[in-house]
């Protein structure tokens, strides 16, 4: 069913009476097929993610809940709900949230009341009307944010008529008196907030379900705390001082977001313990070490060429801390070491592999390093390999495909036949089963971040201990490492965006 909704004639009688006297303003419909109860769960949808309707929003934090009293996420003394009472409407459940902007610099949070209500016929058993009502807990258009709109109230009604399986949305304003407001911003916003309802709730009828789950690892009010509070302390001299050719507003925002979620995730895994540290393997430009050191996170990255950013990065360092950045080539000890031997020797060997031995790295670090893998393409299926050897935990993004040899890498279809079969999902199941034969429980997390490659896979515990895994044998299954090294060389002249 495509969305044409039917606005309502100026000067239209109202649909809802408050028994206050207060007029609500009707001001579109829409025919719809989803039932009453469809209706209550994209609203209660819409109530706890508000940033659905509006992308200035982070969430709501819900501070009341009639079905249950005060919320587990109300961190505040919870305020008073306002009272919502319409003719022949009753009362079913109310609830209190507090809508948190993405930028607090511009914008406050709001506390808004929002009450479910229904009206049932006796004398028509099959007509059902429902109704969700916002009230914002601001009484002048002046103090009213710029993400709500100038009204005193909103209103969604939903009327279903059970035996013949139709039903209608509409949407309704209660609005301020004696106050010029933008009449047609108004409408587009009620055109905005009747369309959504209509999308997600004909979506459920279809019977849509939600493929992507955020927030599994990490609550989200905890990462976007964390991620507000670095943007407002980094992100404007990130990006005025940025110095590579690549987008600043991408991987600023990207890696930030990132930040925000590792550090939240290690308040979880090391609070009765000291944090061990920390590496970035292919880290690129640089920055998420950088924003990690500047939070206090002591570790190092290192990626096979170094980045103009590398000089800025780490200064605030004291001299007698290492460089926290290096030009390294990973050539793990199951990757050919032979040929680091080769590249040594005045033999003859190729131009490009007369190099330095100590510019390589095996890939062993301290036991317990935990080890980052952001986009590390050619290192991504070695992250499971590396944490099982080094017994260490780990985080991998996975992004661009490559096989354990470092040539780019068609991964075969996921394991699960629901999933889509792009390229992207084959390598996020691929490096996912690498790690399972690891002996990793892994773990999941879409990560809230500017990029479609933000599939964050974690090892943090053993389903087997490391000690029984034959990484030779896993190495062997998924490929083995033919041509490594002169792929691991050819990267330090490439040009990487990352």
């Amino acid at each position: 069913m495509s969305f044409s909704p039917t606005p309502f004639a100026p000067g239209a009688d109202p649909l809802i009476h408050d028994v206050s006297g207060s007029v609500w303003v009707p001001y579109f419909e829409h025919d719809c097929s989803f039932n009453p109860e469809i209706f209550d769960q994209v609203m209660m949808n819409l109530v706890r993610n508000p940033n659905l309707n509006t992308a200035w929003l982070f969430r709501a934090d819900i501070l009341y809940d009639s079905h249950s009293g005060v919320a587990a996420d109300a961190v505040v003394e919870t305020p008073v709900p306002r009272i919502a009472e319409f003719m022949d409407f009753e009362v079913e459940r109310t609830l209190v949230r507090r809508m948190m902007p993405r930028n607090t610099r511009r914008d406050s949070p709001l506390d808004q009341t929002c009450v479910f209500l229904r009206h049932r016929e006796p004398s028509q058993p099959q007509k059902t009307r429902s109704l969700v009502v916002y009230l914002p807990h601001e009484s002048s258009v002046e103090r009213m944010p710029f993400y709500h709109p100038k009204v005193r109230g909103v209103a969604h009604m939903h009327e279903w008529h059970a035996d013949t399986n139709q039903g209608r949305i509409s949407l309704h304003y209660w609005l301020f008196e004696d106050v010029e407001v933008d009449g047609e911003k108004l409408e587009r916003t009620a055109l905005m907030l009747l369309s959504i309802l209509h999308k997600h709730g004909q979506g459920q009828e279809a019977g849509y379900t939600k493929r992507v789950h955020h927030d599994v690892v990490v609550p989200q009010a905890r990462f976007q705390d964390r991620y507000l509070a670095l943007k407002l302390k980094y992100a404007k001299d990130l990006v005025d001082t940025w110095a590579e050719s690549t987008d600043p507003q991408k991987h600023v925002f990207e890696d930030l977001g990132i930040a925000a979620f590792l550090i939240e995730l290690w308040s979880d895994m090391y609070k009765e313990s000291g944090f061990p540290g920390f590496v970035d393997i292919g880290c690129g430009n640089g920055l998420l070490v950088h924003i990690l050191l500047r939070e206090g996170y002591p570790g190092w990255g290192f990626d096979a060429r170094a980045r103009k950013s590398w000089e800025a990065y780490g200064k605030e360092l004291s001299p007698d801390q290492p460089e926290p950045l290096k030009r390294l080539v990973l050539l793990p000890t199951l990757a050919s070491p032979e040929r680091l031997a080769s590249a040594s020797r005045d033999d003859g060997a190729p131009e490009e592999m007369d190099m330095d031995p100590t510019l390589f790295h095996d890939g062993c670090f301290p036991k317990g390093t935990f080890i980052i893998s952001n986009h590390a393409d050619e290192l991504t299926p070695w992250t499971p390999i590396l944490a099982t050897l080094s017994e260490s935990p780990f985080i991998m993004i996975p992004c661009c495909s490559h096989n354990l040899g470092g040539a780019k890498y068609r991964a075969p279809p996921p394991r699960d036949k629901t999933k889509a079969k792009s390229a992207y999902s084959s390598l996020v199941d691929w490096v996912a089963q690498i790690a399972e034969d690891c002996g990793w429980k892994v773990e999941t997390e879409m990560l809230r971040i500017p990029s479609t490659r933000n599939c964050a896979l974690l090892g943090r515990t053993r389903t087997t201990p490391a000690a029984s895994v034959d990484a030779r044998h896993i190495v062997e299954k998924y490929g083995g490492t033919q041509n490594y090294f002169e792929n691991a060389i050819r990267l330090t002249k490439a040009e990487k965006g990352h």
